[in-house]
C-alpha cells in the first residue's frame, strides 16, 4: 500500500519529490495518529512516522484493508483541514462533517482479533 507520507502528500496535491512541507505534514499526520489511538484505531501504544519509510502495513496489517482505506481518508481529511483548509465556509462545513462521520465510523467499527476470526 506504500508510504504513508507519500500517499497523503499525493492526496493533498503535492508532488512526491517536493519536500519543503514534509516536516509540517509529518507533524499533522502524527497528530491524527494520536487521535486515532484515543478512539481505539491502530496500535494501542500509538504510531508515529518520521519520513517516507513508514508504510500503511506498518500501521495496520493488510488483512484489515477496509479499515486502512477508511483511515487513509480520515487522515487526509484531517491533515487537509489543518494544512490547507478550504476557503469556502460551505466546503469547510462539509469537510468537518465528513471528518466527524468518519471518526464516528472508525470508532464503532470493531477490529476483529485472530481469536474472534477463528470462532466465526
Amino acid at each position: 500500500m506504500g508510504s504513508i507520507l507519500t500517499s497523503i502528500k499525493k492526496l493533498l496535491g503535492i508532488d512526491e519529490e517536493y519536500n519543503h512541507f514534509d516536516a509540517d505534514i509529518i507533524m499533522h499526520i502524527n497528530s491524527v495518529f494520536f487521535i486515532l489511538a484515543q478512539v481505539g484505531v491502530g496500535p494501542s501504544d500509538g504510531f508515529v512516522i518520521t519520513g517516507e519509510d513508514e508504510t500503511w502495513e506498518d500501521f495496520m496489517p493488510e488483512e484489515k484493508l477496509v479499515k486502512v482505506m477508511a483511515v487513509k481518508t480520515y487522515i487526509y481529511q484531517k491533515v487537509r483541514l489543518i494544512f490547507d483548509p478550504p476557503t469556502s465556509t460551505t466546503a469547510m462545513t462539509a469537510l468537518k462533517e465528513l471528518i466527524a462521520e468518519m471518526e464516528w465510523r472508525l470508532n464503532i467499527t470493531p477490529t476483529p482479533t485472530i481469536d474472534s476470526e477463528e470462532e466465526i
